[in-house]
């Protein structure tokens, strides 16, 4: 999939932005990898609030420099809307999942979900019109997902109910920006997201958690990934094909990131990696490859 834009040289400005997918997809799978280690050393929420704080002074940085144009108004209120949909109730319940030991590859399973979902709204709300072999992708790409965390399903009732809030926040919040915050500026529009969230969830921390760094280094590290890595640069890549394409097209790349989740876990934190990770792998890349045909 790349990103069209339709501008003078527009071809050349496709081939620079091919890329860009498989990108993304590496983002959003370290994700539950330097997670993880975050929440060995802090509590989930108030992980989540140092990446939204973090993130947020950066990305209003560079936007001040660039001079980028802030969301007013309406609009304004609009991106705060997806910002808090997408940034904050999506991670928030998706770490503290992940602290209540539902595995990482489990999260990114139900992540995995989110295309099918957007599919869904998508079609009623933005009107965007699917394919009998873009349906067939759907498909494939929900049984690459099964596939690649078929070996990891012992959970609990109280994770797995977090896992499918954040989804839904995920997949509604998308589908928000684009009926009504699609041309937001993505440098200004991002950061407003993260501003908005960092409160919300530092004051959840607070109620909810006792903030406590077990170990300073681990934490750091951490922080400093999910913020530049994830939350800059994933979101910044995330929102400017939300921008460019459809949503249920960008949505369908979420099918790959439990099977690459498992092959980083594999190679950076020596999880095995089992022989249905790699058919998960392989039956969700045909599928993005279905759903994402013109």
């Amino acid at each position: 999939m790349a990103v069209q834009v339709r501008t003078p040289g527009s071809r050349e400005r496709t081939r620079v932005a091919a890329p860009l997918p498989a990108l993304l997809v590496m983002m959003l799978s370290s994700a539950f990898v330097a997670g993880l280690i975050g929440i060995g050393a802090a509590p989930p929420l108030l992980l989540t609030f140092a990446r939204f704080a973090l993130a947020g002074v950066v990305l209003t940085g560079i936007a001040l420099a660039a001079r980028a144009p802030w969301p007013r108004g309406r609009r304004l209120a609009h991106v705060a809307v997806a910002g808090v949909l997408v940034q904050a109730v999506h991670f928030a319940a998706f770490y503290t999942a992940l602290g209540m030991r539902v595995p990482a590859a489990v999260l990114a399973l139900v992540q995995g979900l989110n295309p099918v979902v957007i599919a869904l709204v998508a079609g009623r709300v933005l009107g965007e019109r699917l394919s009998l072999g873009q349906w067939l992708g759907f498909a494939l790409g929900a049984a690459g997902v099964g596939l690649a965390v078929a070996d990891r399903l012992a959970f609990s009732a109280a994770g797995v109910t977090l896992a499918v809030v954040g989804l839904l926040a995920l997949s509604l919040g998308t589908v928000y920006q684009k009926r009504f915050a699609a041309d937001m500026d993505v440098l200004a529009g991002t950061a407003v997201q993260f501003l908005v969230s960092a409160p919300l969830v530092g004051l959840a921390t607070l109620l909810l958690e006792t903030p406590r760094v077990t170990d300073p280094a681990a934490f750091a590290g951490a922080v400093g990934w999910l913020a530049l890595v994830n939350s800059v640069g994933a979101f910044l890549l995330l929102n400017t094909m939300l921008r460019d394409a459809p949503a249920s097209r960008v949505s369908t790349l979420f099918f790959l990131t439990p099977a690459v989740t498992a092959v980083l876990a594999w190679l950076l934190a020596g999880q095995s990696l089992h022989p249905l990770a790699v058919a998960g792998l392989a039956v969700g890349g045909v599928g993005v490859l279905l759903a994402t045909r013109r």
